[in-house]
């Protein structure tokens, strides 16, 4: 028990500062009972900041965070809070012979080695603690001394330094009471969890996505009926540094996008309304590894590795609060186009990118980033016209700056490659549309129409966007962007520009707090008078949702995603997708 009262104060120099009260004058007042108020946390109970791996761990926290507290604790020397024992107070660069308290705290290094600092050489002694903090310093110096006495080395404890000791034991029994029954059960669950735990480095997160979703309006609405679809994400979460996250997720799904009829009841081989659990659904339930990437700091800089599955709004920042959920989750739009903007569909699967900060800002401009990536979508075929470079690619160059505290900005280009066959918007999944009535398969795009998706030639792309989302309150935010594309085919006469724009406005905490009220609108990307294609009218989508925060692992959202002019034109009937998705995450 005393071994890990040790380690807390090892880990906290908070704590450790609260030995400075060994001194006369640091008990003047020796019958305070109130707390000290806490201005900040402490080492002790800081937890290093990951991606959505590890929570902070409290005496009352469940048996996952508990462990992960204790692993901590063990492994002090290898955390980047970890503090090293120092042999003199000069050591200390915060530390200064003026300050009040130097002498108490010279005596307590020089004498009694039982202080430590932070790697960078500062002590931070101006930290506030609570009262258990100040017992577990105690505790701390208490069995120092009584180490210093049983090796013969009684002359540095004097009879005031015990007579002191002994009124600060007096003064906090009850706290090393409390102190000692806490560590006591924590050892005890300690040992049952390590008996029976998963693993030390892995977080298992998951979510089930249930749908009952509809189609209607005149030939669309005939062509379709009521289905109940579904799509389960597994993640394996793993740190090994506490600060990196190794993501390993399987998915799968039954959910099949709707047919969209025109005037003539065709099919029109487009993405207008795919929804987000749509997007990568196996169609059949069979479990397929849909994401492999790690993530790490390195230097100032981010990293973002991708073996599987790659996008690049994984790593770079999209700007569409409450409407955007990584990776085409459950819990924000309905739809893929009001789920961020199409510029990120371009390009897709493995490659790697990094987020470098620079400037530090001013009054009202904040520091920013720049943000590089690179993504492959057939960077595992050896073939001719395949592989990491010679395949289709999406290399993204995006500028990114905050305006004072409501508002974020970003600029974004990419340059993209795609062969014959595949779609400018297609994410590198390789989505198709099959017409029984023609017998015809057509390449789709996650986002947008045949006519800006379709790469009926090898095609390079250049692509120019630009996003922004302000802050009004707490509850409301207003978001939007803008995309320019530029197509060019192999051939004369194929090349082609693609537009798409869309905003909308989020309200938060309507009737509860976590429950989100969305509307967004804009144009789907399209391609206006593409030769061969047709098409001269623009495509809209309006979509309103509201996701009703049943519990913290439990979200339902009803919405409608209204489709005008589907296909670019005016002359088909305008469609209406109705759903009610209930989102399970765990």
């Amino acid at each position: 028990m005393s071994n890990l009262l040790w380690k807390a104060l090892v880990l906290s120099p908070a704590v450790l500062g609260a030995t400075l009260l060994v001194s006369t004058t640091a008990i003047a007042a020796p019958n305070a009972t109130t707390e000290v108020p806490v201005a900040e946390k402490t080492a002790a109970t800081e937890v290093v900041k990951t991606p959505e791996i590890f929570a902070q761990a409290t005496p009352a926290a469940d048996d996952t965070k508990v462990l992960d507290q204790v692993n901590r604790y063990s492994n002090e020397g290898t955390q980047n809070n970890s503090q090293s024992q120092v042999t003199s107070v000069s050591q200390f660069s915060d530390v200064q012979p003026t300050d009040w308290a130097f002498q108490a705290l010279q005596s307590l290094v020089e004498r009694y080695g039982c202080i430590a600092g932070y790697p960078n050489g500062t002590y931070r002694g101006n930290r506030a603690l609570t009262r258990y903090e100040f017992a577990a310093g105690l505790n701390a110096c208490l069995d120092r001394v009584n180490e210093l006495i049983a090796t013969a080395t009684a002359d540095l404890v004097t009879k005031q330094d015990l007579a002191t000791l002994q009124r600060l034991q007096e003064e906090f029994s009850a706290e090393l009471a409390t102190l000692r029954g806490r560590v006591d059960s924590l050892e005890a669950r300690t040992a049952e969890l390590e008996a029976h735990q998963f693993s030390t480095t892995t977080k298992l997160v998951g979510e089930a996505v249930f749908a009952v979703t509809d189609a209607f309006g005149d030939n669309t609405g005939d062509a379709n009926n009521t289905v109940f679809q579904d799509r389960v994400r597994l993640g394996l979460q793993t740190s090994f540094t506490g600060r990196d996250v190794l993501t390993t997720r399987l998915s799968a799904g039954n959910a099949t996008p709707f047919d969209i009829r025109d005037a003539a009841n065709g099919t029109i081989p487009s993405s207008e309304g795919l929804q987000t659990f749509q997007v990568d659904s196996t169609g059949n339930n069979s479990i397929e590894i849909d994401k492999l990437t790690y993530e790490v700091p390195i230097g100032p800089a981010q990293v973002y590795l991708a073996a599987a599955g790659g996008r690049h709004s994984h790593y770079a920042a999209v700007n569409n609060p409450y409407f955007f959920d990584k990776t085409d989750g459950g819990n924000g739009a309905l739809s893929a186009f009001s789920s961020e903007s199409p510029i990120y569909r371009i390009g897709g699967g493995a490659g790697l990118a990094l987020t470098l900060p620079f400037g530090k800002g001013g009054s009202i401009l904040k520091p920013s980033s720049i943000t590089v990536g690179y993504l492959a979508s057939e960077a595992n075929e050896p073939g001719v016209s395949t592989g990491l470079f010679n395949g289709d690619y999406g290399a993204l160059g995006q500028l990114n700056f905050s305006v004072g505290d409501r508002v974020a900005l970003a600029a974004t280009y990419v340059h993209g490659y795609n062969g014959t066959g595949s779609a400018l918007f297609g994410s590198g999944l390789g989505l198709t549309s099959f017409d029984a009535d023609t017998g015809v398969t057509t390449p789709l795009g996650v986002v947008g129409t045949r006519q800006a998706n379709v790469l009926d030639a090898p095609a390079s792309s250049n692509s120019y966007g630009a996003s922004a989302a302000f802050r009004f309150s707490d509850k409301i935010s207003i978001s939007g962007f803008f995309s320019y594309h530029d197509v060019k085919l192999d051939g004369a006469g194929n090349d082609f520009e693609a537009w798409s724009y869309g905003a909308g406005i989020a309200l938060a905490d309507i009737g509860k707090q976590g429950n989100v009220l969305g509307f967004f609108g804009g144009a789907v990307p399209y391609a206006l008078n593409r030769p061969g294609f047709g098409g001269g009218d623009v495509p809209y989508q309006i979509e309103g949702f509201y996701k009703y925060r049943v519990s913290d692992n439990v979200s339902i959202t009803p919405g409608v995603i209204y489709l005008i002019s589907p296909g670019q034109s005016n002359d088909n009937d305008d469609a209406i997708i109705g759903t009610l998705r209930t989102t399970f995450t765990f």
